[in-house]
């Protein structure tokens, strides 16, 4: 059983769960320093830190952490707190299971391209939305999911929460408003759309005389899109978008 990779698939699902880490001992003790335990939101578990009455609670420990989305240490007396003969003491970290930051690229272009190959080292799981087979067959890095579908027909199909990060660089206009319309009443952490300071000032009057969006709305959408460092071609514009992508998820 490899707990890492139990690790990575939770981090990518809609599913909640904790890691249990038994981080120090004294005396007899069901299992050692290093034992681990993953307890998923529906209260399954993955691995043991001893079983008996200690595993009971720290399952209701790690499921009150998930709910806080906060990591704490706790003591455990085994024979006064827990009826357990071994009669030792354990302290075990609990720490919630944080989620990838999802990327979704909706233009399989040059930049997009640039953009997605770039990210996979940053932490996100990536998805190239395109409905051009072609231009997604020439992303070839593992680990980049493709998404070979019509855009109207996949956003409603998508998740969105706040830890969503939506990059709009399709080729046509049409199509970046279309989605940037759709995302915008979504959560997410960061939005933003390619373009020239012609298109973004004509889709800001499309949208407020349209009533799509507010001013307000529309001001917190990162268009042009990224940081202005002079880019010139697609690797240095996907650099510039990256980069405002890793401010934003920094803070």
């Amino acid at each position: 059983m490899n707990l890492l990779n139990e690790i990575g698939e939770l981090r990518k699902s809609e599913k909640q769960g904790a890691l249990c880490i038994v981080v120090q001992t004294k005396g007899s003790t069901p299992r050692k320093v290093g034992a681990k335990m993953i307890v998923k939101e529906d209260g399954s578990i993955i691995g043991t830190i001893g079983g008996g009455n200690l595993e009971k609670k720290v399952i209701v420990n790690a499921l009150h952490q998930i709910k806080k989305n906060e990591a704490k240490l706790y003591k455990h007396d085994l024979l006064h707190q827990h009826n357990m003969c071994c009669g030792g003491s354990v302290e075990i970290y609990i720490e919630p299971i944080q989620k990838m930051n999802k990327l979704y690229i909706f233009g399989a272009g040059h930049t997009g391209n640039a953009l997605a190959k770039q990210a996979i080292a940053m932490d996100f799981d990536i998805y190239v939305i395109d409905d051009r087979k072609s231009y997604l067959d020439e992303i070839n890095v593992p680990g980049i999911n493709k998404l070979n579908l019509d855009y109207q027909k996949v956003l409603p199909t998508l998740p969105f929460d706040e830890k969503t990060y939506i990059v709009i660089m399709t080729y046509e206009h049409a199509h970046d408003r279309d989605i940037l319309s759709y995302c915008i009443k979504q959560p997410h952490a960061y939005l933003g759309m390619i373009g020239s300071e012609r298109k973004v000032k004509l889709t800001k009057k499309m949208f407020t005389e349209g009533k799509l969006a507010s001013k307000a709305a529309l001001a917190k959408v990162d268009m042009p899109m990224g940081i202005n460092i002079n880019a010139e071609g697609p690797e240095e514009i996907a650099v510039s978008i990256l980069a405002k992508l890793i401010a934003t998820k920094n803070g």
